[in-house]
């Protein structure tokens, strides 16, 4: 059934799913905080900012009144940097039902408390309105080019998430369903800050096997920290977990990765995220993370290493031979 949907946030993310939803026969709607963002949406008929040269099925367009989208919508769709989900939330609460629910494609925690940000919606909305994720290895530009993409749809109810997974499923794109929310957005955060550690590692040429442990001892971070919140295994080693973690730590696409990428070549943080020129999720992310294994004594030594060379100065050569000197143990550990 062909269904609204307001897309809030259109970047390289937000553009690609209503492109993708649109090709899917959806009648679907992208909205950006930037008034002139959205007039050369519509003026291009395209994103030529973010998604160069990739033009715009018919059934997708834009428009700058949030309260025009939400009232025009029957579902929404956040796709805003996670230090904006709060206040985008708060904004689009009364447009919110039983029957509307609230999906997103945010990946991250709440800035300066770390809590996942399912919990922050169920706070603020009521236990009333059911939510979903949309999360998994899925770079924007291959999505919006149609390259075959899988991800999972996380939700609070079984009939939501299906009807999301339903929605999106389709045209080289595959969506399963599960109602672990914990496990999808913990995986979906932890692998930028692992991409950082991966992109350093390969601008220093520290080779395969260097990589190969990194994403392998990552994974035990993300199992470890999985564990203390209630995350399921298998949704750490399925789509939302091993899957984006690999996609985050090889890809030439990754923000994140690109940033490791340029620490390792000197760049300072402000440098590096100025030559990308998009948010990369991995800088907020990797304080909040280290909240989290504070909160709940979580040995996480690469996103401690991440931690130091990002915010303490220090040498990114020097953290990843920390890293392989750490002591002997078994790998269970």
């Amino acid at each position: 059934m062909s269904r609204r949907i307001g897309v809030l946030g259109a970047g390289s993310w937000g553009t690609a799913l209503g492109m993708h939803l649109a090709r899917r026969g959806h009648s679907a709607c992208l909205w950006d905080i930037s008034s002139e963002h959205v007039e050369a949406l519509r003026r291009d008929a395209s994103n030529e900012r973010y998604l160069p040269g990739i033009v715009f099925p018919p059934g997708l367009a834009a428009h700058s009144d949030l309260e025009w989208v939400c009232s025009h919508s029957d579902h929404l769709l956040l796709v805003t940097p996670s230090h904006a989900f709060v206040e985008t939330l708060a904004k689009v609460r009364p447009w919110l039902t039983a029957q509307s629910g609230l999906a997103w494609a945010t990946k991250g925690f709440e800035p300066g408390s770390a809590r996942l940000l399912h919990e922050v919606a169920e706070e603020a909305l009521g236990a009333e309105i059911p939510l979903a994720l949309i999360t998994g290895p899925s770079f924007a530009r291959e999505v919006a080019e149609g390259l075959p993409t899988a991800v999972t749809v996380a939700a609070s109810t079984p009939q939501f998430g299906a009807a999301w997974a339903e929605w999106l499923h389709g045209d080289n794109f595959r969506a399963y369903y599960t109602a672990d929310l914990p496990g999808a957005e913990l995986g979906g955060a932890l692998k930028n800050v692992l991409a950082v550690a991966c992109g350093i590692a390969d601008g220093l040429g520290l080779g395969g096997n260097t990589r190969a442990a990194l994403i392998t001892r990552g994974l035990a971070e993300m199992m470890r920290l999985g564990r203390a919140l209630g995350a399921s295994p298998m949704t750490l080693t399925g789509l939302a977990g091993v899957g984006d973690l690999v996609l985050t730590c090889t890809g030439d696409l990754s923000r994140n990765r690109r940033l490791g990428l340029a620490l390792a070549e000197g760049k300072s943080l402000d440098q590096a995220v100025a030559e990308i020129g998009q948010v990369v999720e991995a800088v907020r992310t990797t304080e909040e993370a280290m909240r989290l294994a504070a909160r709940y004594q979580v040995e996480m030594p690469i996103t401690e290493q991440v931690h130091g060379i990002l915010f303490e100065g220090w040498s990114a050569r020097k953290g990843v031979q920390m890293l392989m000197q750490r002591e002997l143990k078994p790998e269970t550990h």
